[in-house]
């Protein structure tokens, strides 16, 4: 997508004639404030609001914009990169809006909107002094930290977490915290600068520049700024005049030969977006992939691997797992001999942390020489719903052990694992993490969890991988990929069915616990639930 040709008919002899012309008569009186009523008390204005969810919902469904992280194959690699796309224009022009329409025409699951005004460079105090007499040039391409921009963006689209800075427009600032976001399907990024670095441009998949009458632009920058950002409208026309207008006629304008389409008049030419999406919608079936069928396919008749860690089959053991395997168990008697098995693989599994020796006192003031644990801190990630049953057993015996949780569910069109929902504790890159799921089939929620915990820098080795019960493919899989991580069971079936369910298996583990209605074909909770 190097050329406005890869677009054909869309640019005819340098014009660009998409959709019914729009009136350019809109009124000043109507869009402005009204004048001497006072200015509205001022917002304070940021790139990113922590209070919005992270979603945008649409007539047919809801669309998660805080993104997540792409799928990968059985080899833990990543098997796609996600389409970005860049959409540049002058201030005011309508991108965000454009943005906004092309997320809810594609109608996919993943996206990202990442906005070039979070990367505002730090101002210096007496950068902070000419911002507040409007004589500071925000609309020159030296006021943006192109470097972050670029480590940002490869980061998503490689599918890497990342941490977006927010801006305040009102103190022109960043604020102390910052936004953690993932990749997704489509990252649409938006900027006035968006096609002004040869380094970014190679990483756009699209260029699409909005092309905004200028008077329409600067009533809807009056509006903004003055509603929106606390300002009076003698400084916004100063700084219009003075950055705004020469910045768009220098910088701005010129990069409009290098997008691939341009949208006259932003949002109200629905053919152009149109288009735009029916070409992404194209890109993206070329990039799909079906992890779970090549997870069946891979590491057939291997042995199984040395990182993996059975409890010893006990008659008690044994029992146990006959009572809970048993249809006919009652709902009482499954949870108390799950909570049972639960108990015993958290302690079997304690025994694999790093422990250094150390001397103590006894009451008696004789020295015992034994053993404290090496380690900085546990802490326990359950993959829900199934795996936060095991929490309280985990907390019955780490005092002080931190929780995080991550939501995984299987997209029931593509049966592919998909990351809803993520809640981590800070600092975990130094702990040891324990990772909780009831059941493991074909391994590809608990490779997708892993890669979570990848992605905000927890050590391969330091992750143990903890379940009830785990089919040999899932075993498989999690060591093929991940070869460091520990895996931890208290026992292995050797075989799934056609449909990746474990045979002879448990059932569905969240249903029979919690006493919910089954799923309709009697699927295992990790499968109904997070495919892993």
């Amino acid at each position: 997508m190097s050329s406005p040709t890869a677009y054909p008919g869309i640019r005819i002899s340098g014009c660009w004639a998409l959709g019914a012309e729009g009136s350019n008569a809109e009124s000043l009186d109507r869009l402005l404030p009204p004048v001497g009523t006072g200015r509205s008390p001022r917002k304070r204005t940021t790139s990113q609001c922590k209070s919005e969810p992270p979603l945008l919902r649409t007539s047919k469904r809801t669309i998660y914009t805080a993104g997540r992280p792409p799928w990968y194959n059985e080899h833990g690699t990543q098997s796609k990169e996600a389409f970005v796309i860049g959409l540049g224009g002058g201030s005011a022009s309508g991108k965000t809006t454009v943005a906004r329409m092309i997320i809810e025409a594609l109608d996919v699951p993943w996206v990202v909107l990442l906005s070039m005004d979070s990367f505002y460079k730090v101002l210096t105090k007496q950068q902070q002094e000419q911002a507040a007499h409007n004589n500071f040039n925000f609309d020159h391409p030296d006021a943006f930290d192109f470097d972050l921009i670029v480590s940002t963006l490869k980061k998503l689209k490689q599918g890497k977490s990342v941490k977006v800075p927010i801006y305040d427009f009102t103190t022109h600032s960043r604020k102390k915290d910052w936004k953690t976001l993932y990749g997704a399907n489509v990252i649409i990024f938006e900027g006035i600068m968006a096609f002004a670095d040869k380094t970014l441009l190679e990483l756009l998949d699209m260029k699409i520049f909005v092309d905004t009458d200028s008077d329409i632009r600067l009533v809807r920058r009056l509006r903004r700024d003055i509603s929106e950002r606390g300002r009076d409208i003698e400084g916004v026309i100063k700084q219009y005049n003075k950055f705004v207008k020469p910045a768009f006629d220098q910088h701005i304008q010129p990069t409009m030969r290098l997008a691939d389409i341009v949208v006259p008049r932003g949002s109200g030419n629905t053919v152009a977006i149109d288009l735009i999406v029916q070409h992404v919608h194209s890109q993206l079936e070329e990039r799909e992939l079906s992890v779970r069928a090549a997870l069946a396919s891979a590491h057939q008749c291997h042995p199984l691997p040395r990182t993996l860690s059975v409890l010893k089959s006990t008659p008690q053991v044994r029992g146990m797992h006959t009572i809970i395997r048993d249809k006919e168990t009652s709902r009482d008697e499954f949870i108390f001999y799950s909570k049972r098995l639960m108990r015993l693989l958290i302690e079997h599994a304690l025994s694999f942390l790093p422990f250094q020796d150390c001397v103590v006192q006894t009451p008696q003031g004789r020295d015992y020489t034994g053993k404290c644990y090496a380690g900085k801190q546990i802490t326990g990630v359950s993959i829900l719903r199934a795996g936060e049953t095991m929490e309280p057993a985990l907390r019955a015996v780490c005092k002080d052990v931190r929780i995080g949780t991550i939501l995984i569910q299987t997209n029931q069109l593509t049966g592919e694992p998909e990351l809803h929902y993520l809640r981590l504790p800070k600092d975990i890159s130094d702990d040891h993490v324990i990772l909780m799921d009831c059941t493991v089939s074909t391994g590809a929620a608990a490779m997708m969890a892993v890669r979570v915990l990848l992605d905000h820098d927890v050590p391969e080795d330091k992750i143990f991988l903890l379940s009830l019960l785990m089919a040999e493919m899932g075993v498989h899989s999690v060591a093929y990929a991940f070869p460091r991580v520990r895996i931890i069971t208290t026992a292995v079936d050797k075989r799934v069915n056609q449909l990746f369910r474990i045979i002879p298996g448990i059932g569905n583990f969240g249903d029979r616990y919690f006493g919910t209605d089954a799923a309709p074909d009697g699927s295992d909770e990790e499968e109904a639930a997070s495919m892993g």
